[in-house]
């Protein structure tokens, strides 16, 4: 079993990670957690850019959020990926 080519990394990280992060967002909210809990990450960020002196709008927070739950679906792509490639004789 060959190597995945590379284009199907580039597609996962471009389009379908951050799909799922939407999804993940979307289906949190649409479950019920509070929307306070859901978008906390973002308004981290958002608070501390303001504590800087940046007046940041709302959709920094919201962007902030999608973005942590990017990183996490990469990270566990990336895990995926490399104990896949442990497996190959």
């Amino acid at each position: 079993m060959g190597r995945a080519h590379p284009a199907f990394f580039v597609i996962f990280l471009a389009i379908l990670a951050p799909l799922g992060a939407v999804v993940v967002v979307s289906a949190l909210l649409l479950f019920g957690v509070q929307p306070h809990l859901v978008f906390a990450p973002g308004w981290a960020v958002k608070s501390l850019l303001e504590v800087c002196g940046v007046r940041a709008p709302n959709a920094v927070g919201v962007a902030c959020t999608v973005g942590l739950w990017w990183l996490l679906i990469v990270a566990i792509g990336l895990a995926w990926e490399r104990r896949g490639r442990r497996h190959i004789p």
